[in-house]
């Protein structure tokens, strides 16, 4: 059985920008990068929307490909109709680069120009198409890679999340293998540094930890442009005996992860937003999760005995019920004087 047996996720905000409007959600078994667009902090907010979309999972979601599409129509539908409640926001989108592993396979939403790659024996796969005017170039045979490597608009793409009310969300399922190492990425990272660069910085470093602090490290050292966002996770072999389902779909909130679509008008100012995944049960994000552990065990079961309250218990109870009794006796045994503005005398008792 093959599962995620380590995984790391960072993000910059580069050398050369002021806030970070980049976002991302990694919560095994379930990864995304967005990287937004717009101005008046609009790309921060509508990155945030597209990582928080995937906190939950729609109803009757069907295959990995369906699952990740309704959740990347879903917010591109949100932040679209956001974006035309407040003009300051028009315009606003982001792009997305989503996968969910599943026990043999797994699966990869894509709109805009942030990446997803494959380590396999060695050897690094760009499995994403870029929805950028530079790639349709390549595509047309028009430019070169070389060429396209400095062209000048290759910041500008095609398709993302947000400007429209529908978009196109490209997917696409892989088998998966023992070792497998898959990379989630803006284009802050590779218009900083080649393919290459990524393949050996994986390859060379110790820990995926280590491997995503050095691949930001690069591209800051290269200029760092532009807001930088890795997501890395490995896949390894697991026996089946004891290894407990991978969570899916949980993650901790953003600024925006619960708020209403009008409520988000009066977002306000949020600096550098990040939504990153973390471990709060299903419980307390909005879902009902089971009941485990010490929870199950407390439990009133039928049938069941109480227990008897230990001696210590009743003892130590005893004292302090003595000790606050006894304060309120001797409080009551002070006196004290006190005059008003007129000058009359009372003598009071207590504290």
């Amino acid at each position: 059985m093959l599962r995620i047996v380590e995984e790391s996720a960072r993000s910059d905000t580069g050398r050369q920008r002021r806030t970070n409007e980049d976002a991302f959600f990694a919560r095994a078994p379930v990864f995304a990068v967005a990287d937004g667009m717009g101005g008046a902090q609009a790309g921060e907010i509508a990155a945030s929307i597209a990582a928080d979309s995937f906190e939950r999972r729609p109803v009757d979601a069907g295959s990995g490909e369906q699952m990740l599409r309704e959740i990347a129509e879903s917010a591109n539908r949100k932040i679209w109709e956001l974006a035309h409640k407040d003009p300051e926001r028009s315009g606003m989108g982001t792009t997305l680069t989503a996968a969910v592993v599943g026990d043999e396979e797994i699966s990869i939403a894509h709109v805009g120009d942030s990446r997803a790659y494959r380590i396999r024996d060695g050897q690094l796969t760009q499995l994403t198409r870029d929805h950028s005017l530079v790639e349709e170039l390549k595509r047309q045979g028009t430019i070169s890679e070389q060429e396209a490597e400095n062209h000048p608009q290759r910041s500008i793409i095609t398709r993302a999340l947000g400007p429209e009310p529908d978009v196109e969300v490209d997917t696409q399922t892989h088998s998966v293998r023992n070792g497998d190492t898959f990379v989630l990425c803006s284009d802050g990272l590779t218009s900083m540094i080649p393919d290459e660069a990524i393949r050996e910085t994986l390859a060379s470093s110790p820990s995926l930890d280590e491997a995503t602090a050095s691949l930001i490290a690069q591209s800051n050292e290269q200029g760092g442009r532009d807001n930088i966002t890795v997501v890395a996770f490995r896949l390894g072999a697991v026996e089946d005996e004891g290894v407990e389902d991978q969570h899916t779909m949980v993650g901790v909130k953003s600024p925006y992860a619960d708020s209403e679509q009008a409520g988000l008008e009066d977002a306000g100012d949020v600096s550098g937003a990040v939504a990153t995944g973390g471990g709060i049960p299903a419980s307390e994000s909005g879902e009902a999760g089971p009941v485990r552990g010490e929870q199950a065990a407390g439990a009133a079961q039928p049938g069941r005995r109480r227990r008897r309250l230990p001696l210590t218990v009743v003892a130590l109870t005893v004292v302090v019920a003595a000790i606050i009794v006894g304060g309120l006796v001797g409080v009551r045994q002070v006196y004290f004087v006190g005059t008003d503005s007129n000058g009359l005398v009372s003598v009071y008792r207590g504290l």
